[in-house]
């Protein structure tokens, strides 16, 4: 399942440019894994064309795949990386290689091409890793392979076994677009995504913000936004309160749009694996809407029919809209449409840590206000049929919280109001407000 991403910081939007998303910038926000607080690293003065030509002449170049080295980063401080990948430099000399680098004490997001005058050469540790050097075939991963790790805990990964995260990081190890442009936003993207061969050579695509459409060139995008009639998603609008609507999109009936879009949110999110299998499945997008149309925000999809009572298969915020509430807006409309179909549910398993940590601060909201304003007992049960969060998750959360005791063969909630006030304080606030009003919906199963 796709996690909610660390929201960085977004440009200015009223600039006469194209606002620029950096993705990759100083990050703080506590519901991703990635929190970016750049660490003091020891700075460099040295003269990078004479130790070029020293190392050169003992061999050291060209880098091996593997090597851990200090890479001068956007900072303009030096960072351990280890090299990922090399590729020849057009150039006179046989050495002159640009490196593809992982900076170690960051998340695989920063990942970047450096020339090689960026390099300190004397800090060079050769340890070429044996997993990058074992080829695994690049066959696409699906949904379902999920099984624990026994040998290793990896951020993002729990659902892959050892063979199945070489095999995903081998596929994946090297970001293939570098920026994209959609609406008014150039986009600095984090990771990989498995675009059709032709698009290899394209470091930038050009995407229609309204049916999803990508082209390698701008003269492209200026002449299909002429003949393209689309200013929202195709779909259903179900949600519209104030700037503020969502649109249900079937996959089955909007294929190329729903696999669009997963090609896109594969950019930002890093174990997301659902790209051609879209028909069975239900993509809800956010939007902000103007008198230009409805711009997309960020979406969440879910299974049309869930024999695990999932109500949320994949869920992202789009780096220019992120750190506004949105995240936690998609979490609670994807409960209410839980509501609406008077089941309970719960996001698709594994999540990762700090999914983890998404979840858990909405439940935390969610349960302590009703706590809050509940003054008889209340059982489980009864907490999960009015917030259609699952029983096992409502548990979880107050053990977590140390809201439960286990009094004569049954679980009892203490709810004293100072610990609740303690912990709502703690769970931060709720983002943007669902006005369920304003939802205009038909479950799937009922409709025609």
């Amino acid at each position: 399942m796709g996690s909610i991403e660390t929201p960085p910081p977004t440009a200015e939007e009223n600039g006469p440019t194209t606002p620029t998303c950096n993705g990759n910038n100083k990050q703080q926000q506590t519901h991703s894994g990635d929190g970016l607080e750049i660490s003091a690293a020891p700075t460099s003065e040295k003269t990078p064309e004479n130790d070029v030509s020293k190392k050169r002449k003992t061999g050291v170049l060209p880098l091996e795949v593997g090597t851990r080295v200090m890479c001068r980063w956007r900072d303009g401080k030096y960072h351990p990386v280890k090299v990922i990948e090399r590729r020849k430099i057009v150039s006179s000399d046989p050495n002159d290689y640009e490196y593809y680098v992982h900076y170690t004490e960051f998340n695989r997001r920063l990942d970047e091409w450096v020339k090689l005058e960026q390099l300190d050469l004397d800090s060079v540790e050769t340890d070429v890793d044996e997993k990058v050097e074992d080829k695994a075939t690049s066959l696409k991963m699906t949904r379902h392979q999920k099984r624990k790790i026994d040998e290793t805990h990896v951020e993002g990964h729990e659902e892959l076994d050892a063979a199945s995260l070489r095999e995903h990081e081998e596929f994946t190890k090297v970001k293939n677009i570098a920026t994209i442009e959609l609406g008014r936003y150039e986009i600095e993207t984090w990771y990989f995504s498995p675009f059709p061969p032709e698009y290899n050579d394209s470091l930038k695509l050009y995407f229609c913000e309204f049916c999803l459409n990508f082209m390698k060139r701008k003269e492209q995008l200026q002449r299909h936004m002429r003949k393209c009639d689309l200013k929202h998603p195709p779909g259903d609008e179900i949600y519209r309160c104030g700037t503020l609507s969502m649109f249900e999109v079937d996959g089955k009936k909007n294929k190329v749009y729903g696999q669009n879009l997963c090609y896109l949110a594969k950019l930002f999110l890093d174990h997301k694996t659902l790209y051609y299998d879209v028909d069975l499945f239900l993509f809800y997008v956010l939007c902000e809407c103007d008198d230009r149309g409805c711009h997309m925000v960020g979406y969440f999809s879910k299974e049309k029919h869930s024999e695990e009572s999932y109500n949320l298969a994949c869920i992202l915020t789009l780096p220019p809209y992120q750190r506004k509430g949105y995240g936690k807006f998609l979490i609670a409309f994807s409960y209410e449409l839980s509501k609406k179909e008077g089941k309970v549910g719960t996001p698709e398993r594994p999540l990762s840590d700090l999914g983890m940590l998404s979840y858990r601060g909405y439940w935390t909201r969610v349960l302590l206000d009703i706590l809050k304003k509940h003054k008889s007992n209340i059982s489980i049960k009864e907490l999960s049929d009015m917030t259609a969060i699952k029983a096992d998750d409502i548990l979880s959360t107050l053990q977590s919280l140390d809201l439960i005791q286990y009094r004569k063969g049954q679980h009892a909630i203490c709810a004293d109001p100072k610990v609740l006030d303690r912990h709502l304080k703690a769970a931060g606030r709720g983002g943007l407000e669902v006005d369920v009003s304003k939802l205009i919906w038909t479950p799937y199963k009922e409709q025609g």
